[in-house]
């Protein structure tokens, strides 16, 4: 786990391999196709992310593998030693592209704080699990290692630097090529891009989102839980839940719809 830690403070990624079966990995796609076909249909339910990449929210209990993800001992361990003992679940998602994807900008996908531009203390984690083992013609994800403590604050919405100074993450560049059952860690200030898709097989990903207390980014999710459901939870789950319990789950409206993904980039 040490090393895990490190590897992330200097490289802004890690990950695990196998942490979970490749059986559970397909429940996982399953899950998250059948709530994008149900997302894609109405107003608000899914948000572009370039052309044909979409992203949607989740209502954790309509992911049978949730409780598994959350009280995994590698996530929890993550969480803990990067967060604190107080860490704050705020997001579950998915992020999808289908063939015709294009290239993303070199982007993060929220403003650096202080904390990190400036004590170079990371405040948020995204955790992410492939539905497919990614080969490379599925628009592999592109991370730059070390960016995570950029400051940032000159690029557009301070999260999408100019193309003049793309070069830099390009000679840093790393593809990732995740098999079914692996998880990524990372900050989300990491500066990252999605590439290319060329496979008529779809790349879904699944997107958990970690804060520390006081980082904020509850206030971009909706998250919500039958009031059965929350009562079934394990402590190490439900203690860390930011959520609304509700009688009757509702439809979720989209509010994380990061500006400067809906159009594709040209690659560098």
């Amino acid at each position: 786990m040490k090393s895990n830690i490190a590897g992330l403070k200097k490289d802004g990624i890690t990950g695990l391999k196998g942490a979970f079966s490749a059986d559970w990995a397909d429940d996982m796609r399953e899950d998250m196709m059948t709530a994008f076909w149900e997302a894609i249909q109405r107003p608000g339910g899914a948000v572009g992310r370039g052309p044909r990449r979409w992203y949607v929210e989740i209502h954790p209990q309509n992911f049978r593998g949730f409780v598994d993800l959350v009280t995994h001992p590698w996530v929890v361990g993550m969480c803990a030693g990067v967060l604190g003992p107080d860490f704050q679940i705020v997001e579950i998602g998915l992020d999808v592209p289908f063939q015709g994807a294009k290239y993303q900008p070199w982007h993060r996908d929220f403003p650096s704080p202080v904390d990190t531009y400036r004590d170079r203390r990371i405040t948020s984690l995204a955790f992410n699990l492939t539905g497919v083992d990614v080969t490379e013609d599925m628009g592999p994800f592109e991370v730059a290692p070390g960016t995570q403590y950029d400051d940032g604050r000159d690029w557009k919405h301070e999260m999408f630097p100019d193309k003049s100074k793309w070069t830099r993450f390009q000679e840093r560049a790393t593809r990732k090529y995740p098999s079914r059952g692996d998880i990524s860690c990372r900050s989300a200030l990491t500066v990252h891009r999605g590439t290319e898709h060329n496979s008529p097989i779809a790349r879904p990903v699944l997107v958990l989102g970690v804060d520390a207390p006081g980082a904020g980014h509850a206030e971009l999710h909706d998250m919500m839980v039958t009031q059965d459901w929350y009562d079934s939870l394990p402590s190490v789950a439900r203690d860390h839940l930011v959520c609304r319990v509700v009688e009757t789950l509702e439809p979720i409206t989209q509010k994380h719809d990061i500006e400067g993904l809906v159009m594709g980039a040209d690659p560098v």
